[in-house]
């Protein structure tokens, strides 16, 4: 669950530590344990970042199960309103909270906007959350008797974020989670936890009682103790799909509910006929925005016929007029997270080579607009990727776009639907026939006509096929809401009517 060792070195510890959330207030870590906090761009340590002991992760959950039945008892409109409130706030903030996502994840600042406006989609859904957990009414199902429903919370949730999107990712689920009724504990990544702890202060300040929305900071022993806590109802996370898994697996054992969404290979079927200006761009936009950390980011662009050798000159020349620098100036793509995962990604160019593929863009080259210890690697585009190179088979999850050269849709269609992964897909075309025909075959979750990054809108739900998704149901959207809730069916008589008394105002929340 994590990849950055514990920090031991003496300078490091003098560094600012970004602290747990409990009980509303900001908690100093006791474990004595902490993980360094890099700026990307600048390539150096500029926070230290607590990880929780056992202690401190019971605590944190504790806090969550005290707030929790006076949370699902408040009425509807007073948790309606804290919801509205908080989502101004965030968009109040948003150009701040922009600063902290660059500072600590490094993408652009417009890419970083971009992030917290997909997340505020999910909290203007959640804001209308009691139209959604509304249950049914049968009368007279038999003499005197009626039966309806009701949507009740589950009590205390876990949340396990990855590094790539701090902000969207618990966004998708902690809106949705706390409107119905639940109290949150989220777990963010420790690459780049601050924007965690500045969400759980707006949210204070939207009128969120304490204990509602937890943060713990740490490592695996948080992850494992979300996941064995039988305090904790459900657990929803993003990642790597081995990953994904094991939190599947373990929390499944213990009985919880889970959305875990894994990683993906995703593919970008291009025909003959499509539109190859419309096609460069994509593939541009599709491959290297967020520097390739995304799960929906496109990896491998089928071409069919010989569109390769007319899209990909169109790609290497828009390629040549992005820059990459420092994520606070002006310019198109950041450095990758940490200095570990650019030399992974980079080494995925010494596999191309040895396997027989042409690197035609070499982002080891790259010239960058940022300080030379920044963790830089540019785009990358390698053409005639073998189908068994590690290139091929495996998520890089960094700006490097593959070509593959297929002679039919056909072909193109089975290459894809053979893969370990089912998370998004794209098709281009100008023929409707054959878009049509894709979406009905394809074996994939998402799925974009003409469009690269099908992310659905926040009233449909995310989530893909196979080894992309594990667990109860996918993210956000209707699924989010059943996911969060469970049912109550009551059926019920009366043999009187009772009387209230004469009361001509309005009923007050």
């Amino acid at each position: 669950m994590t990849t950055t060792a514990p920090s031991t070195d003496s300078t490091s510890t003098a560094l600012p530590e970004i602290t747990h959330w409990i009980d509303g207030q900001r908690v100093a870590g006791t474990s004595g344990r902490t993980s360094p906090v890099f700026d990307p761009a600048l390539g150096v340590a500029t926070k230290n970042v607590a990880l929780a002991s056992q202690d401190e992760i019971d605590r944190a959950i504790a806090s969550a199960k005290r707030a929790f039945p006076a949370w699902r008892d408040m009425s509807i409109t007073k948790r309606q309103q804290i919801m509205f409130r908080f989502r101004e706030l965030v968009n109040e903030r948003k150009d701040e909270l922009a600063q902290i996502l660059t500072a600590e994840h490094g993408k652009v600042v417009s890419d970083s906007l971009g992030e917290i406006q997909r997340g505020l989609e999910v909290l203007e859904l959640a804001t209308g959350f009691p139209h959604l957990i509304k249950g049914e009414f049968s009368q007279q199902v038999s003499t005197g008797v009626d039966v309806y429903s009701t949507k009740s919370p589950l009590g205390v949730v876990g949340i396990i974020s990855p590094f790539n999107f701090p902000v969207m990712v618990p966004m998708w689920f902690f809106p949705i989670a706390i409107a119905v009724g639940n109290t949150v504990v989220l777990k963010p990544s420790e690459k780049d936890p601050s924007s965690s702890i500045f969400l759980a202060e707006l949210f204070q300040e939207a009128g969120l009682p304490d204990g509602v929305f937890t943060v713990l900071q740490g490592d695996k022993l948080a992850v494992d103790g979300l996941l064995n806590s039988p305090d904790v109802a459900s657990i929803s996370f993003v990642g790597s799909t081995p990953i994904a898994k094991y939190i599947y697996e373990t929390a499944a054992k213990n009985g919880k509910r889970v959305q875990a969404l894994g990683g993906a290979k995703n593919h970008m079927l291009v025909l003959p006929d499509a539109d190859l200006e419309l096609v460069a761009d994509s593939a541009i936009n599709a491959g290297f925005g967020s520097a390739g950390e995304r799960c929906m980011a496109i990896s491998v662009l089928v071409a069919v016929g010989d569109v390769a050798d007319k899209v990909v000159p169109m790609i290497k020349e828009r390629m040549a007029k992005l820059v990459v620098g420092d994520g606070r100036r002006s310019c198109d793509m950041g450095p990758l997270v940490t200095r570990q995962h650019r030399d992974k990604v980079a080494s995925y160019v010494d596999i191309a080579l040895e396997d027989g593929a042409e690197v035609v863009v070499d982002g080891r080259e790259v010239a960058v607009d940022g300080e030379k210890d920044g963790f830089w690697f540019g785009p990358t585009l390698i053409d005639r990727v073998p189908l068994t190179s590690r290139v091929y088979t495996e998520e890089i999850f960094g700006p490097v776009l593959s070509v593959v050269r297929v002679d039919t849709y056909e072909e193109g269609v089975e290459l894809i639907n053979s893969g370990a992964f089912g998370n998004g897909t794209a098709i281009f075309t100008n023929d409707g026939g054959a878009a049509r025909r894709f979406q009905n075959e394809i074996e994939v979750g998402m799925i974009g006509i003409n469009v690269p990054i099908p992310v659905p809108v926040a009233y449909y739900s995310f989530g893909g096929f196979k080894d992309s998704i594990f667990g109860d149901s996918k993210a956000y959207g209707l699924q989010g809401f059943h996911f969060f809730t469970r049912e109550k069916a009551i059926t019920s008589r009366w043999s009187d009517p009772s009387h209230g008394g004469i009361n001509l105002g309005f009923p007050q929340a």
